[in-house]
């Protein structure tokens, strides 16, 4: 067997937070005894979370087995998705901001043809449709769970309560052609070829303004699991919450 050093591309808040959770959550529970330490147990979910790492990678790294690294992995991103902000935590937060950007983004995953709820045509692959809601800074404030990819994103903003949140909070939102008719509060470019000068330079100034949310795609999607989930469609939520987690401890951190 080879073996080669390797790293995370990662600061030690991302270490250092996630190690502190696992470690309350062994208290809550009374374990007495890990294979690993809290630190150890957080550096083997940052491997497979951030480097897309396997199982059986990683139960040679650590000198465990692969049942006991599925224990491990699973019980670091629950820990982490039940502290990630709630939609109301997140409308708190951006009460405090001019105003905020909303955009969908598709999590591809590892599915078989017949399963037709998560197959986009226009995109040819199967995926997982996730809301996110980002600052006029592309600071990620709150992701959505996910739903199949056939879901679209006006429909998905709705079904997850963004549109109304948004209103009962008085925010202003800038959004893609997809939230057409969302509210009034939720601004969205013109559509149609044939436009009016004004209607132009209009949607040239909102392509600006909203380009800014694509930051926040890059934040989730530079955690490589995320870029092609091969797990269960049930997990997928709690993934995409625990980096959500980790990202906003290490901003604030």
């Amino acid at each position: 067997m080879l073996v080669y050093p390797s790293a995370i591309d990662l600061s030690t808040v991302h270490l250092r937070h996630l190690s502190r959770v696992l470690a309350a959550r062994r208290r809550e529970i009374g374990s007495r005894w890990r294979r690993l330490t809290p630190r150890r147990q957080a550096l083997l979910a940052l491997a497979h979370l951030r480097s897309g790492d396997t199982y059986a990678q990683l139960a040679v790294g650590f000198g465990i087995g692969i049942a006991t690294v599925y224990r491990y992995v699973r019980e670091a991103i629950d820990v982490l998705a039940a502290l990630a902000p709630t939609l109301n935590k997140a409308m708190v937060m951006a009460r405090s901001k001019a105003y905020v950007i909303l955009d969908g983004t598709v999590l591809p995953i590892n599915r078989i043809a017949a399963d037709r709820a998560y197959y986009s045509g226009k995109k040819r692959h199967h995926g997982m449709n996730v809301q996110v809601l980002t600052d006029p800074f592309g600071r990620l404030l709150w992701a959505s769970p996910a739903l199949p990819f056939a879901t679209h994103d006006l429909t998905a903003a709705r079904e997850h309560g963004i549109i109304d949140a948004l209103g009962e909070a008085g925010l202003k939102c800038w959004a893609d052609k997809a939230y057409q008719s969302a509210a009034e509060n939720v601004r969205v470019p013109f559509k149609g070829r044939r436009l009016k000068r004004w209607q132009r330079r209009h949607n040239t100034t909102h392509a600006k303004i909203r380009c800014v949310g694509e930051q926040a795609m890059a934040t989730l999607k530079s955690w490589r699991l995320l870029r092609k989930l091969r797990c269960s469609t049930n997990r997928i939520t709690a993934i995409v919450k625990a980096v959500l987690t980790l990202h906003l401890a290490a901003a604030s951190g």
